[in-house]
């Protein structure tokens, strides 16, 4: 072998060493990169998982236990209305016999299913056939046009067919999105599969089909002994944001099995909406979608609740009102972005509607709920809010307080104030700003919480 080739050779040799190293060295280098990418995709799965197990501080501290309402099943699946796999739809079949009440939302906007809701409760109700209640998130089914109601015929006509009863017994309602077509089809696709899911302790997972933002299920529960036997009621919500008074303010739905008439059960819903769903505020903003149906299926041994002056109407409806306005307490502390929960209580007001105005105007105002948030004990902002409020009001003759303590009185800052009191005060999760306007007997009491960043961090990126 000439010298030239051999040489040639151990350079070739010498050449394939180096690459080998080089290609050693390369494979380590990716897969160092490699576990980073790991490391940091897992990074960012366990701090999306972090973030969406967040649960307002507000929060109860379990989902309460429920009795059966003999009547009532629940079915819960997904649908993948807008995310895949992710529990979507809630299905109640009720039995013969049930009794529908409701109320609605007034925007002028409001939703497909929230109409049909109503006109079907406009219609004298055939209560010996079943009902049933269809609820989806992630699409609220507003501002589509005649898609909007095309797509409800289908839904509850497939609700309809599958359970044999009739239509105008089947009553929708959507949250989500506004102005998004309903995919109705992937919600008719599933309801053979709600039906066969359909189970009397089905409540809570039906309350965790019906979430959107919320951070926690919500239910509650009052139960009573009455001529002849008890009464159970059950009720589950959703209601996160655009939360504002004018009825219903979220998504409810409250079940008993006692027997009253429709048009009784719709006066005794009616009774207790001022008191709980509108008397609550996160944001000033009313859905488009707002719906609150109240089931009565007559199951109970008690007998029938026929007279509103009767003890038995007495009782039931301090029972709803309970119910209702736990309901409204746990959406306030709900609130997005929300760490305090605020109660507004305005008395001595000329008018009722004044005692209203100026509640809301302090329960509304972002300055009051960001001073909240920043634990200030800003008192001046509710001297503001009363001011922008339209209600009478007379500086000389105002009070106000936090908790216990009166910051402000006759005109001026009370002489007992404490700036170190009023702000170790601010610090509490619960709050009570009361507002007493010293002109006459009115009063009235709203729940709102405190306006955080979490709030602008939530609804920034509401539709990705």
């Amino acid at each position: 072998m000439a010298k030239a080739e051999k040489k040639a050779k151990i350079d070739d040799a010498d050449k394939v060493k180096k690459l080998k190293k080089k290609l050693k060295k390369l494979k380590a280098v990716v897969q160092g990169a490699e576990g980073k990418v790991e490391a940091g995709v897992a990074a960012v799965v366990a701090a999306v998982t972090k973030k969406d197990k967040l649960v307002s501080p507000l929060a109860p501290a379990a989902f309460p236990e429920l009795p059966i309402i003999a009547g009532v099943e629940f079915g819960a699946g997904a649908a993948g209305v807008k995310y895949r796999g992710r529990t979507d739809v809630t299905l109640v079949r009720l039995a013969p016999g049930t009794a529908i009440a409701g109320a609605f939302t007034k925007s002028s906007t409001r939703a497909a299913s929230v109409l049909d809701c109503q006109a079907k409760l406009a219609l004298k109700q055939d209560v010996l056939s079943g009902a049933a209640i269809i609820v989806n998130s992630g699409n609220a089914n507003a501002f589509t046009g005649k898609n909007g109601q095309e797509a409800v015929d289908k839904v509850t006509g497939g609700v309809a067919q599958t359970l044999s009863i009739p239509r105008e017994r089947v009553f929708s309602s959507s949250t989500g999105v506004i102005g998004e077509p309903l995919p109705a089809e992937r919600i008719t696709a599933v309801i053979g599969e709600l039906t066969g899911n359909l189970s009397e302790g089905g409540a809570a997972d039906a309350a965790r089909a019906i979430m959107t933002t919320d951070t926690f299920p919500k239910g509650a529960t009052a139960s009573f002994e009455a001529e002849g036997g008890k009464i159970n009621i059950v009720g589950i919500a959703k209601g996160s944001g655009m939360i504002a008074p004018d009825m219903a303010t979220m998504l409810v739905y409250i079940f008993t099995d006692a027997k009253i008439a429709p048009d009784l059960l719709q006066k005794m819903l009616s009774k207790q909406l001022d008191g709980s769903f509108n008397a609550i505020t996160v944001d000033s903003d009313t859905s488009t979608s707002d719906a609150l149906i109240l089931a009565a299926t007559g199951k109970s041994a008690a007998a029938p609740i026929t007279d509103m002056r009767s003890a038995a109407a007495k009782a039931f409806v301090k029972a709803l009102g309970q119910v209702m306005l736990d309901l409204a307490h746990q959406v306030v502390k709900d609130g997005e972005g929300a760490t305090k929960f605020v109660e507004v209580k305005v008395t001595g007001a000329a008018t009722a509607a004044d005692a209203h105005r100026v509640a809301m105007a302090i329960a509304n105002s972002p300055l009051v709920k960001t001073a909240i948030a920043g634990e200030d004990a800003n008192w001046g902002r509710v001297v503001m809010a009363v001011g922008k409020s339209g209600a009478q009001a007379d500086r000389d003759k105002l009070t106000i307080r936090f908790g216990d303590m009166v910051l402000a009185e006759n005109g001026w800052r009370a002489p007992s104030y404490d700036e170190a009191k009023a702000s170790a005060y601010m610090k509490r999760d619960n709050l009570v700003i009361g507002v007493d306007l010293g002109l006459g007997r009115a009063k009235r009491t709203v729940w709102t919480c405190d306006l955080t960043h979490g709030y602008i961090d939530i609804n920034a990126d509401y539709r990705s």
